[in-house]
């Protein structure tokens, strides 16, 4: 799978095009589209692996952190999605931080805490519930 793959696929999981992505991260229009024969500059790869909260080895080698599948990461990217929307609702007040309406960078900064979050109480719990753990021992 290349990088371009990769990318979509998360976007996909995201539920945006390739086009929104780059706009939301300020790229120029086609700047993904293009890196299937040149390699971006390290921030802005950076830039679109903080995004998703993936390394940057995981984008370009689709190496996943202490063996994450990508139904895990699907898993992941759920989750985080229907959190996000529930607190995107509306059903109360808008959501605050240190006393002020969050604002649109505010809520993309949560939205990686928080997937960064959920990926570790995932990784945590593939090692504390995996049934295999044990065999062998006696």
């Amino acid at each position: 799978m290349t990088l371009k793959e990769r990318i979509k696929e998360l976007a996909n999981a995201e539920g945006i095009s390739l086009p929104t992505l780059e706009a939301e991260l300020g790229f120029g229009n086609g700047t993904i589209v293009k890196w299937d024969k040149s390699t971006p500059n390290a921030e802005k790869l950076n830039t679109v692996a903080k995004y998703f909260g993936v390394t940057m080895d995981y984008l370009l080698n689709g190496e996943t952190e202490k063996g994450l599948t990508n139904k895990d990461k699907r898993d992941i990217s759920k989750t985080v999605n229907e959190l996000m929307e529930k607190l995107d609702s509306n059903d109360g007040a808008p959501l605050f931080y240190d006393g002020e309406e969050m604002d649109e960078q505010t809520k993309l900064l949560f939205r990686n805490q928080l997937n960064s979050l959920v990926t570790t109480v995932k990784e945590i719990n593939k090692v504390k519930y995996n049934p295999n753990k044990n065999k062998g021992e006696k």
